[in-house]
């Protein structure tokens, strides 16, 4: 092979290389990406199934049921509710009528929660969780 035939053999790899890697990239940020849901988005069938998805809203009153550390709970945007159960600790500022937004995916259409996060005071409520419940009360 000539010196040119070898340059541009490397200059193929290369830019094959980079297009590997880019797509590797892509494919691994698309796939670890999470979408909110609400309950109303959940119940209408739009979350995926069997991929992990947030859903938030408000802890409905008096659905807290636990069994040691196991949790279930209901959560709800005032149009639709939705049951969560979660294995673990709760937050400190987790209770009923709180804002809230879970980590987790849908089994057997449960929504089985892998993290649980709460609002950090009286003020404060997670945006996604916000624009769900405005959009739940239109």
């Amino acid at each position: 092979m000539t010196k040119r035939q070898n340059r541009m053999v490397l200059v193929a790899m290369l830019v094959a290389g980079i297009s590997l890697a880019g797509y590797f990239g892509l494919k691994a940020f698309n796939e670890n990406l999470l979408y909110f849901f609400s309950p109303t988005d959940v119940v209408e069938n739009k979350a995926p199934q069997g991929k992990s998805f947030r859903l938030g809203g408000l802890v409905a009153m008096q659905s807290v049921k636990r069994d040691g550390i196991k949790v279930s709970f209901d959560v709800t945007d005032h149009k639709n509710t939705f049951t969560v159960k979660y294995e673990g600790i709760l937050p400190d500022l987790f209770r009923e009528g709180q804002g809230i937004i879970t980590t987790g995916s849908l089994v057997d259409g449960t929504f089985i929660a892998t993290e649980v996060l709460a609002k950090h005071d009286e003020n404060y409520m997670p945006p996604e969780v916000a624009d769900a419940l405005e959009k739940a009360k239109k």
